[in-house]
């Protein structure tokens, strides 16, 4: 089986990207998913109240709020991992053995830090959703309640593009229009697909 890390940094057209795949009958694990739903779960909203007090509403993290504790002191994203992540993690295991079980040839992990959190050693294709910074830079600050402060806060966070694209696989270029999207994420899964059969055959020669 095929293992597929998506990345992108904020704006770059990851989301799209993976839906892409998903059209292309492609099984995909989202993290962002996995993080909003772990953190409607009481037991890691008391553990992330704890650590982050004033961010849990009604039983339930609430993302505006724990965005501004981290504001305060960005250290304090190395805390919030080291709750979040191994859960995220156990999951995604989770999702690699049924799709496994169920005879799936290729998935993907759509994994927003990636490299960041070392997870190009969990993959074994990089794809890495990008465009130019102008278009990213629109895309951003047109969503409700961002600005150019939090958009530089998580930049800092995240791996420069240049750099993401230098480690990649493969690049998806996400400014030129959807239908052009598609048409690279249909490339790269032909290419795997053909790389798989060679490997195929010469596993079995």
């Amino acid at each position: 089986m095929i293992v597929i890390g998506l990345t992108g940094s904020i704006g770059m057209g990851k989301t799209t990207t993976a839906g892409l795949f998903s059209e292309e009958g492609i099984p995909v694990h989202d993290a962002d998913q996995v993080v909003h739903d772990l953190y409607r779960d009481r037991a890691v909203a008391q553990a992330i109240e704890l650590a982050f007090p004033g961010s849990v509403i009604g039983g339930e993290v609430d993302r505006r709020k724990l965005s501004e504790n981290l504001a305060k002191n960005p250290a304090n994203f190395i805390k919030l991992e080291a709750i979040v992540h191994p859960l995220v993690h156990e999951r995604e295991r989770v999702f690699l053995d049924e799709q496994k079980h169920a005879g799936q040839p290729i998935v993907l992990l759509d994994i927003p830090l990636l490299f960041e959190t070392g997870g190009q050693q969990r993959v074994d294709v990089i794809v890495v959703a990008s465009c130019a910074e102008d278009i990213q830079r629109q895309r951003v600050l047109s969503r409700p309640g961002m600005t150019q402060e939090k958009l530089d806060l998580i930049l800092s966070r995240q791996l420069p593009d240049a750099e993401k694209r230098a480690r990649a696989d493969f690049v998806v270029d996400t400014g030129i229009g959807i239908d052009d999207a598609r048409r690279q994420v249909k490339t790269i899964l032909e290419t795997l697909r053909a790389r798989s059969s060679r490997s195929g055959k010469t596993d079995n020669a």
